[in-house]
C-alpha cells in the first residue's frame, strides 16, 4: 500500500480525508501536533524518511483569523514555515505534496469578479499573508505538489454551520453580515478533489470550492431552512460587525473563486454550495 501522512487529522479537512480514503489503496499515516510539529524540520524530515510517503497532504493551520492578527509569529510559524518544511520532505523522498490554501490570499475588493488562480493575491490579514508565504515556499521548495485554495470550509467540528444552529436553539432572531460573499465548501467535497488528484500528476496551483455565491447572511437562511428553523436572519454590514464587535480581522469583501484550472484540465466538478450543505445537514452535522 502506499503511504500518505496527513498533517492536521483531526480538524474538518483531515477528518474528510479520513472517510474518504478509507479503504483504498492507500495507508493513512494520521498526524495532528502531538504526533508531528510541522514547524519543527527535524520531526518532518524523521517522519518523512521512515514512512516514504507516496504523498502528504498538509491540512494543518492556524485558521483563526483574528488571532493570526495578534500571533503573527506563530501564524507564520505554522502556515509558512510547517509547509516549506513538509515540501523539503516531499523533494527529497518524491513524495507529492498537498498543500491547502484559502481565498483570503485575495483582497477581495476587485467588484463582483470571481477569482482565477492566474489573478494577482494580495492579502489584507496576516492569515492571509501567512498562507500566501506558504504558497510561495511549496512552489520554491516543493518538486511535485498541488495547491487547493478553498473557502468558507465546514465539516466535522467547529464551523459558521454548527455556530447558526447553536444560535438558534437560544434566539428567534440573529444577526449576520449581508455584504460579505464567498461559497460555501462542504470538507467532503473538498477531500473528494484531492482523492481525485491524489494518483495524476496534473500539478499545480487550483480554486477547489463547491459552485455559486451567497452571503454570510445568505447562507445562514438556507441553514435554517434545511434544519427546520423558524429564526429570522438580520443582516448586518461587515462595517456595523466590526463596530460592534471591534478588533475583527479584514475579511475579503467578495472572494468567490473559479475552479478554472479543475475545469480546464480534470473532468472533476464540484457541487452546488446549496446541494452540499443540504447534504450535510441531512447527514446531522
Amino acid at each position: 500500500m502506499k503511504n500518505i501522512i496527513i498533517t492536521g487529522c483531526n480538524g474538518q479537512l483531515g477528518r474528510a480525508l479520513g472517510r474518504v480514503l478509507a479503504d483504498t489503496q492507500y495507508r493513512l499515516i494520521n498526524t495532528d501536533v502531538a504526533e508531528l510539529d510541522i514547524t519543527k524540520i527535524d520531526a518532518v524530515m524523521e517522519l518523512a524518511r521512515k514512512t516514504e510517503p507516496y504523498a502528504i497532504i498538509n491540512c494543518a493551520a492556524q485558521t483563526n483569523v483574528n488571532g493570526c492578527e495578534t500571533g503573527r509569529d506563530t501564524a507564520f510559524l505554522i502556515n509558512a514555515i510547517g509547509p516549506r518544511n513538509l515540501s523539503i520532505a516531499a523533494r527529497e523522498t518524491g513524495a507529492k505534496l498537498f498543500q491547502i490554501s484559502t481565498d483570503y490570499v485575495f483582497s477581495g475588493r476587485d467588484g463582483r469578479r470571481h477569482y482565477r488562480e492566474s489573478d494577482k493575491t494580495a492579502p489584507e490579514s496576516v492569515y492571509g499573508e501567512t498562507k500566501l508565504a506558504g504558497e510561495n515556499f511549496v512552489r520554491e521548495f516543493a518538486g511535485r505538489y498541488f495547491i487547493l485554495r478553498t473557502a468558507w470550509l465546514y465539516g466535522e467540528g467547529k464551523n459558521f454551520v454548527r455556530t447558526m444552529l447553536g444560535l438558534a436553539e437560544k434566539n428567534d432572531r440573529v444577526q449576520v453580515v449581508g455584504d460579505q460573499y464567498g461559497t460555501p465548501t462542504y470538507s467532503m467535497e473538498l477531500a473528494r478533489a484531492i482523492a481525485y488528484l491524489l494518483p495524476t500528476e496534473n500539478y499545480g496551483t487550483f480554486h477547489a470550492t463547491c459552485e455559486g455565491e451567497c452571503s454570510w447572511a445568505e447562507f445562514a437562511r438556507e441553514i435554517f431552512r434545511l434544519a427546520g428553523k423558524s429564526t429570522i436572519v438580520e443582516e448586518i454590514s461587515a462595517e456595523a460587525y466590526e463596530k460592534k464587535f471591534p478588533g475583527q480581522a479584514p475579511r475579503p469583501a467578495y472572494s468567490v473563486l473559479d475552479n478554472y484550472m479543475l475545469d480546464m484540465t480534470t473532468d472533476f466538478r464540484f457541487t452546488a454550495w446549496e446541494a452540499a450543505i443540504a447534504e450535510y445537514v441531512r447527514s446531522g452535522c
